[in-house]
């Protein structure tokens, strides 16, 4: 690296001009809503981890006992295993579209600061990245809901069987 004449350090070919602390304030507060939204997602994806640790608990307790049931019990089992099954696929898919959300908005974050720093207009890449974030956020909620309405099948199924409640 080299300074140039203009207040530049020379970076190979590429020019970096210096950036004063007052030009970073705004793009620093930009930079806060992306910041905030990668904390809730990783909320988020705590408690759809917690939820998918329950399900594969369940999965393998239900396992353990359809070795040791009669054949009647056997079939209400392995549709309960079959219901668990498809809900850990569903939280999985949530997890990932809201990991995919977060790493875009890092991704955003730091977008923000190298178009500031070496003057790139990329405010479509910077509109794209958080455009998709947000998709991906609302897919894994929507999906996270239908895991939840998935849950409420099975615990209905469960009751019904037991003759707890009426079909």
């Amino acid at each position: 690296m080299r300074r140039n004449t203009r207040g530049r350090l020379a970076l190979g070919k590429a020019m970096m001009q210096y950036t004063s602390v007052s030009e970073l304030i705004p793009i620093l507060q930009t930079a806060i809503g992306p910041a905030i939204l990668i904390s809730g997602i990783g909320l988020l994806l705590l408690t759809m981890t917690n939820r998918l640790g329950r399900v594969v608990d369940r999965a393998r307790t239900l396992t353990a006992d359809l070795l040791n049931t009669n054949d009647g019990d056997r079939a209400k089992i392995a549709k309960q295993i079959q219901i668990l099954w498809r809900r850990a696929h569903l939280i999985r898919l949530a997890i990932i579209l809201a990991s995919v959300s977060a790493l875009l908005s890092s991704t955003l974050i730091i977008a923000l600061f190298v178009s500031a720093l070496w003057k790139i207009e990329i405010a479509g890449l910077l509109a794209l990245s958080f455009i998709i974030s947000m998709g991906c956020l609302m897919g894994s909620l929507i999906v996270f809901i239908w895991d939840v309405n998935q849950s409420l099948t099975a615990l209905r199924l469960e009751l019904i069987d037991d003759e707890i409640i009426n079909a």
